[in-house]
């Protein structure tokens, strides 16, 4: 196989213009499918790819597209403890870049020296998706004026970049609902993540909304904190029981059992488990506890996890495939996207399932 094939050749061999082998291998148009598989074999067989240098000078594109997240170790916590579901977004990211010839550039992006990184990338891809907590409002706001950029699972608001997220709201509001329809909870506490997440907060919102329907008391605010995370979720929970403070510091008199606790996320549900164990308290017989976002682990602990299931790799798709679309049409309406979510029944919450979309509530 010639080692300096080039795409001269592989017009001369496939007997088509330069022009058209170009096309050809960006996935243009006006060429027959024959024409089309017969460069593709050619160039194949000669081991010709197009230059990514080459090819971003012809379309001034670099080719490729910046993920930023923030850096969830920052809050001290071991790696290990970040949120699992970042990986399954990067996952989707990478497949839907992939699909187009594109590559992803990933950084952490939190602090001062997370900002300058953020402008720094910003120059050497053809656009950015940042994740919640990743960059300030007003710091988005400056990047979406030199490249295109989407917001995922951030603020949606009105105007401003375009948006990918899920229905958080409605997803914690039916997960709450199921506690207090099915299994007769009444005395519900919510642990949420990080102050300043967006998803924690309108997840938080959904929980409200569903003790506001059942006619229950509503809280002002989260019964602790757990920052997202398995070690913060556990020592949440620990305090909780224990009589620590609130998320707003309120001291809690004599510690709080609740008959059932929403996590934000189930990294933290799979702290509470841990704590409510170490405390010889029964889930779901003692306390019952529901997660979101159904990572892996969800259905591994024992008891098996009831969640919100979030598309997590399709948020990562969803937000390259937005973010390509932006880049080649600067000027088209500006797009949100909200994801569904759907509740999944496991043991934590008292059900035993029987099969796949089917629960029955346990007797405690």
């Amino acid at each position: 196989m010639p080692d300096r094939s080039t795409i001269y050749e592989v017009a001369q061999r496939s007997g088509v213009s330069t022009a058209t082998v170009s096309r050809v291998m960006a996935d243009g148009k006006g060429f027959s499918e024959a024409t089309r598989e017969r460069v593709r074999a050619t160039a194949a067989e000669l081991g010709w790819v197009p230059s990514g240098p080459a090819r971003g000078l012809a379309s001034k594109r670099a080719g490729v597209v910046g993920l930023l997240f923030p850096d969830l170790g920052q809050s001290g916590e071991a790696e290990e403890e970040s949120p699992l579901y970042v990986d399954q977004v990067i996952r989707g990211a990478e497949r839907a870049a992939t699909s187009v010839g594109d590559a992803v550039m990933i950084a952490a992006t939190r602090t001062a020296s997370g900002r300058d990184l953020a402008f720094s990338i910003a120059g050497k891809t053809d656009g950015l998706v940042v994740m919640a907590r990743s960059l300030s409002e007003a710091d988005i706001a400056v990047l979406s004026r030199s490249v295109p950029v989407v917001v995922l699972a951030g603020n949606s608001g009105d105007d401003g970049p375009d948006f990918v997220g899920v229905d958080n709201r409605s997803g914690s509001r039916e997960i709450t609902a199921h506690l207090i329809e099915v299994h007769g909870h009444t005395d519900l506490a919510f642990l949420a993540g990080p102050a300043d997440s967006p998803d924690s907060g309108e997840r938080f919102e959904g929980f409200c909304q569903a003790l506001r329907q059942a006619g229950l008391p509503v809280p002002g605010e989260p019964a602790a904190s757990g920052g997202f995370t398995e070690a913060g979720g556990r020592a949440a929970v620990a305090a909780l029981l224990a009589g620590g403070q609130l998320a707003g510091g309120e001291p809690l008199s004599g510690g709080r059992t609740p008959r059932a606790i929403v996590c934000g996320n189930d990294e933290m549900a799979i702290g509470a488990l841990i704590a409510l164990r170490a405390s010889r308290l029964r889930v779901p017989a003692d306390v019952a506890v529901t997660g979101f976002d159904d990572i892996a682990a969800a259905h591994h602990v024992r008891p098996g996890l009831t969640t919100v299931r979030q598309p997590m790799r399709e948020l990562g798709e969803q937000s390259v495939r937005m973010l390509l679309g932006r880049i080649t049409d600067q000027a088209a309406p500006r797009q949100s996207v909200v994801l569904p979510t759907r509740t999944v029944i496991r043991r934590s919450c008292g059900c035993r399932p029987r099969s796949a979309g089917h629960a029955q509530p346990g007797k405690a």
